[in-house]
């Protein structure tokens, strides 16, 4: 399986790679492993939904 890192998927998804390795400590991203201090994502990840707005809320209800 190929990975990115969080800078990686930071740019793909428009966010801080703050924001991801958050996604990525809660959980949020499927198949996501720590390796030592990497955080390495699956390349097919999709972006969790942002639940901190109100579009973010919107598609989770649809």
């Amino acid at each position: 399986m190929d990975y990115m890192t969080l800078k990686e998927a930071a740019e793909k998804w428009g966010v801080t790679p703050r924001r991801v390795n958050y996604y990525c400590a809660a959980g949020r991203i499927p198949g996501a492993v720590k390796m030592a201090t990497i955080w390495l994502i699956p390349k097919d990840a999709e972006k969790p939904i942002d639940g901190r707005t109100k579009q973010g809320k919107a598609e989770k209800y649809e």
